[in-house]
């Protein structure tokens, strides 16, 4: 049966989007999947902020009418700006293994964004490298961690059959009791802190809107000239803290401090990812009292993102934060984690990372596609 693509504009639609992928995970022990109530909020127009500066269009591929794949192609004016590029993005990419129905969503993707005049189709990106990211492309037997994505292996199949190519690996480092101990470089986190006189402290949670800010200023300070990177508009961090209010530890929130300004921060989130795989999706009528109940079998965090604003780099900041959330996080319930994701070219925190003894378990790609013709959209 041949494959069709229908645009996604209306909310049965939206629904059958969102859903198509309990299904085709249904029977795989490692996919996480996301709360519907939360993919609904994230994909209409006027309940994230996304929508605000970027153009966004939803595809679903069917055979008759059965859902077989899905794609967003998304125009983020954001980063085109900062960048001063022509990138156009794909995300929420899932499909059976089918070239056909792959390639028929690319092609759809691709006439979006060419409609707006972008040069490059990259992904995925959900909706960019401030959300969730990248293709997983090793280490498929074990359960993603929180706000890391899964797919199957035939995923990387699919996208380079379509004409893709590498543009960026995003690496993970796994942390164990072993390496959280930090016996290997405890004398020299000792005399850095000695020669740097840098401090950390934890959020103030009594004051969070100021806190935020503080935060806010570091992180778009900090990751300036990451490649990928886009700031967050005030109305995106805004959300995402409040998002995040519910499962942060006020004890792996840091920020690190030298003569009274603020430098650096880092932010470890125990890992939700235990508790929304028991709850399927569905907050009711059972999905609280499953949250509740397996919270605290929460065992594992994962160091989502550090950033030290560039003059202070190079002076061992990152390792006093690693050392912090090391001693720390064992003894309130959370001996193994995982660090990432870094960018595979990021010297520093690479380099941070190998020196603690960690080692890189998990990759996620980025891949590009030019786009070789201009045209307008099609249905």
């Amino acid at each position: 049966m041949p494959v069709t693509v229908q645009i996604v504009d209306t909310p049965s639609l939206l629904r059958r989007f969102i859903l198509f992928p309990h299904t085709l995970y249904q029977d795989n022990p490692y996919w996480v999947p996301n709360l519907i109530s939360d993919d609904k909020k994230l994909l209409t127009p006027g309940r994230h902020p996304f929508h605000e500066h970027s153009e966004v269009r939803l595809f679903l591929a069917l055979e008759g009418e059965k859902p077989v794949g899905r794609i967003c192609a998304h125009v983020n004016h954001e980063h085109n700006r900062y960048h001063k590029d022509r990138v156009g993005f794909f995300g929420f990419f899932d499909c059976i293994d089918s070239p056909e129905a792959a390639s028929a969503l690319f092609e759809h993707a691709t006439r979006f964004v060419a409609s707006h005049k972008m040069e490059t189709l990259r992904g995925p990106m959900n909706f960019s490298t401030n959300e969730t990211c990248g293709l997983l492309v090793n280490s498929f037997d074990e359960m993603p961690y929180i706000m890391m994505p899964y797919n199957p292996p035939y995923y990387e199949k699919l996208i380079l059959g379509a004409g893709f190519s590498k543009s960026r690996d995003l690496v993970c480092y796994r942390l164990d009791e072993e390496l959280f101990s930090f016996e290997r470089i405890g004398k020299l986190v000792e005399k850095i802190r000695k020669r740097s006189h840098v401090t950390l402290r934890e959020v103030d949670f009594k004051n969070l809107e100021k806190e935020v800010q503080i935060i806010r200023e570091i992180y778009n300070a900090a990751w300036s000239n990451n490649w990928g990177f886009v700031p967050m508009t005030d109305a995106e961090f805004d959300h995402m803290a409040k998002e995040m209010k519910a499962i942060v530890d006020p004890r792996l929130l840091l920020i690190a401090m030298k003569n009274g300004e603020n430098v650096g921060f880092i932010l470890c989130l125990p890992d939700a990812n235990i508790v929304l795989k028991k709850m399927n999706g569905r907050l009711f009528p059972l999905g609280i009292l499953k949250a509740l109940w397996y919270k605290r079998k929460i065992n594992r965090i994962r160091i989502i993102t550090m950033g030290v604003k560039e003059e202070y780099r190079g002076a061992g900041i990152d390792l006093l934060f690693y050392h912090k959330i090391a001693t720390t996080s064992p003894s309130i319930g959370y001996p193994t984690g995982e660090l990432g994701w870094v960018l595979e070219d990021n010297r520093l925190m690479n380099r941070a990372a190998k020196q603690m003894g960690a080692h890189i378990t998990k990759r996620y790609r980025i891949f590009d596609r030019p786009v070789i013709f201009a045209g307008s959209e099609t249905s």
